[in-house]
């Protein structure tokens, strides 16, 4: 019952199939196109029909099916040629035929295994032995139009992938189908009745899906992918290895003999161990690029790959890259496919020396690998210059092999010259190691590495920029630090020499004598720490704020100064703020001494700390000159301005400044002729609270 249900289906499904592509075939002549794809789909739906017409009517195994069967297959690639040749006239040569003709090949064994079973009177055995071979091929037939399937959708162009998706989906589903059907076959060493019974109904499914395809014929508009090509010859070689071997094999079945189990697992083991030797091999690899591209592609090059991985070589991020001039190397050299090479560069006499190699030990440059003279003539002509051809006299080689230096013509292995000229200027020469397959450099060679010169002389040159501004910022950075310091040694100067003048009247004061022992301490230590910061090799960093009390370094301020000037500490006692002492000392130092300068001797400067809400107020009053509003807003923190004689205007910039960097800030009153006041305000670091005699401690 189950033999005589699949006969019925596979009979009536296959001649549903023949009725649908007989149809789509009539719908396509109605259609009047006469463009080489309609064409070729209306060859391919009528060789279809036919096929599923016999197949109703006769069965799966008779000759002439299987023989139909194969044109079916070889119609359908067609086809798809047609779609590549759709594409831009650029690809319309020889390379869609290369990726192809295999395939075909292996659809002419298929053929000649068919009508060698028929023909020939064959024993059990051989019989046995072709029919999995017959199997085996026509898996490889299924595997390699399913890899073209996926090649041509994937070079297709965005905008067309849509148009080409339903016959694609079509293709995919028929070979799907047969490659199953074959593995099935091959796997159980018998044919699957029920299998070849249902192939009817894909076949019957996919012509309704080509014929929704036939809409938009017009979009049909594929590229052929460098890539791709490479991908798919290399499944083509793969495919036809496979092929070799079976045909072998079996052939080696079908002498027979004691010893054929021991021939067949000789030969697959020879193959084996000779592709795993030659396929790893770059040599190999390389020049099969080289013959693919001399042969099958109207560029050597694909511009827009080898672009992206030259930026992409270039522009390399990470601490772990390797340095730029080790990858200028590497990115001009992996578009020649170079071994290696070694980057020159310009010295402070106009010649060249050597900065950096890549992939390239054995070579052993001079000190100084090129004179300026050659320089000069590299940046001139802006020419790239093949080695080969100067070592070989050829094309004016004397006149040219006069400005290179000779330990370059006399290194075998160097193949190549690539001056990098930035705006008319030599920033350098990349000269290349020979590749693994000797070649001439044609006029693409030369037209692409001379842009690629360009471009990685603007890197070259924008590294040496951000070198220079980095040194800069460097000189920069120490000139700053130089002022703020020698800010200091003018305000410890102006101290000192306050002290020396006060000598005089008050040499017999204890009290004064204690004292100027104090300023000279503090005026010592504050200058060894002044060298210290102005050292290149000062790596300390401030401190992070923490909890301090104010009255010990506002005391020991206002020690340090009054052998010059009457300083009085007042306020609010035992206050706790939230600071870096050291930062805290600097800046309120800078404010006192601003004060004692702009004050009569006989007016004491008051520092008069107090509590403002949650923060720390510190007041330092002065009774001096005093300030505009103007030049309170427009120049009082600006660097390098100043009211007093001979100042240098850091003071209260860098006060503000380290200040700021505990999170306070600074408030400035004044009246000019009366006095001024600054404020610093910091964090309190703790509830403050009265203590028994009336002052205030941190709780």
């Amino acid at each position: 019952m189950g033999e005589v249900l699949f006969d019925f289906i596979g009979q009536w499904s296959h001649a549903l199939a023949a009725i649908l592509f007989g149809a789509l075939a009539v719908w396509q002549v109605q259609r009047n196109v006469r463009d080489g794809q309609s064409l070729a789909l209306l060859g391919a739906a009528i060789i279809t029909a036919l096929w599923a017409l016999l197949t109703a009517m006769a069965s799966h195994f008779a000759v002439a099916t299987q023989l139909i069967e194969q044109l079916r297959n070889a119609a359908w690639l067609g086809f798809m040629y047609m779609l590549w040749r759709n594409g831009e006239k650029a690809h319309r040569t020889g390379t869609v035929a290369a990726l192809y003709v295999v395939l075909l090949g292996v659809i002419g064994v298929a053929t000649g295994l068919i009508l060698i079973g028929e023909i020939a009177a064959l024993s059990p055995r051989v019989l046995d032995a072709m029919f999995l071979a017959s199997a085996m091929i026509r898996m490889i037939i299924a595997v390699g139009a399913l890899l073209l399937v996926h090649n041509l959708y994937n070079a297709a162009t965005l905008e067309t992938r849509a148009a080409i998706r339903l016959p694609m989906f079509a293709l995919t589903l028929m070979w799907v189908y047969d490659l199953n059907l074959y593995t099935v076959c091959y796997l159980s060493r018998n044919s699957a009745d029920e299998l070849f019974a249902l192939r009817g109904l894909t076949a019957a499914i996919a012509a309704p899906i080509f014929a929704l395809a036939t809409r938009h014929t017009s979009n049909w508009n594929v590229r052929l992918s460098r890539s791709i090509t490479f991908q798919s010859l290399s499944l083509v070689a793969i495919g036809g290895y496979i092929v070799t071997m079976l045909l072998a094999s079996s052939a080696l079945e079908l002498i027979g003999g004691a010893y054929v189990r021991l021939a067949q697992v000789s030969f697959v083991f020879g193959a084996s161990v000779i592709a795993l030797v030659l396929l790893p091999s770059s040599r190999l690899r390389a020049w099969f690029r080289v013959k693919i591209s001399k042969h099958l592609f109207q560029h050597r090059y694909d511009y827009r790959a080898e672009w992206l991985r030259f930026t992409d070589t270039l522009g390399r991020p990470g601490e772990g890259s390797i340095p730029l001039e080790t990858r200028v190397i590497q990115a001009v050299a992996d578009i020649t496919e170079s071994a290696g090479g070694v980057l020159l560069l310009p010295d402070d006499s106009g010649g060249l020396v050597t900065r950096a190699r890549w992939n390239w030990d054995l070579i052993d440059p001079p000190t100084l690998s090129a004179t300026s003279e050659t320089a000069r003539w590299l940046q001139i002509s802006g020419r790239v210059v093949e080695l080969d051809l100067l070592r070989n006299g050829g094309n004016s080689g004397d006149e040219d092999a006069s400005h290179i230096p000779e330990w370059l013509i006399a290194e075998p292995g160097a193949w190549a010259m690539i001056p990098l000229i930035h705006f008319e200027r030599l920033a350098g020469v990349v000269i290349l190691e020979r590749p693994p397959i000797a070649r001439m450099l044609d006029w693409e060679d030369f037209d692409l590495l001379r842009v690629v010169g360009r471009k990685v002389a603007s890197y070259l040159e924008e590294a040496r920029g951000q070198e220079a501004l980095s040194d800069a910022q460097r000189f920069d950075e120490f000139n700053r630090r130089f002022a703020f310091i020698m800010h200091d040694i003018k305000n410890l100067v102006s101290q000192l020499s306050l002290v020396t003048r006060n000598v005089e009247r008050h040499a017999d004061n204890p009290e004064f004598r204690a004292d100027m022992i104090v300023t000279l301490q503090n005026s010592t230590a504050r200058m060894n720490d002044l060298l210290a910061r102005l050292s290149q090799h000062n790596k300390s960093r401030p401190e992070e704020p923490r909890t301090v009390a104010l009255q010990p370094i506002a005391e020991s301020i206002a020690k340090a100064k009054r052998a010059a000037h009457p300083v009085v500490v007042g306020g609010t006692y035992g206050l706790v703020l939230h600071a870096d002492p050291a930062r805290l000392e600097q800046a309120l130092s800078h404010l006192v001494q601003n004060a004692i300068d702009a004050s009569p001797s006989t007016e004491p400067v008051s520092i008069n700390p107090h509590i403002a809400g949650d923060e720390i107020a510190i007041d330092v009053i002065d009774n001096g000159k005093g300030m505009s509003p103007a030049f309170i807003r427009e120049q009082l923190f600006k660097p390098f301005t100043s009211t007093k004689d001979g100042g240098f205007g850091i003071g209260a910039f860098e006060a503000r400044a380290l200040i700021a960097a505990m999170d306070g800030r600074i408030e400035v009153a004044s009246r000019e002729g009366k006095g001024s006041r600054f404020t610093i305000f910091l964090p309190g670091a703790a509830e403050i609270r009265l203590d028994p005699i009336g002052q205030q401690e941190a709780a």
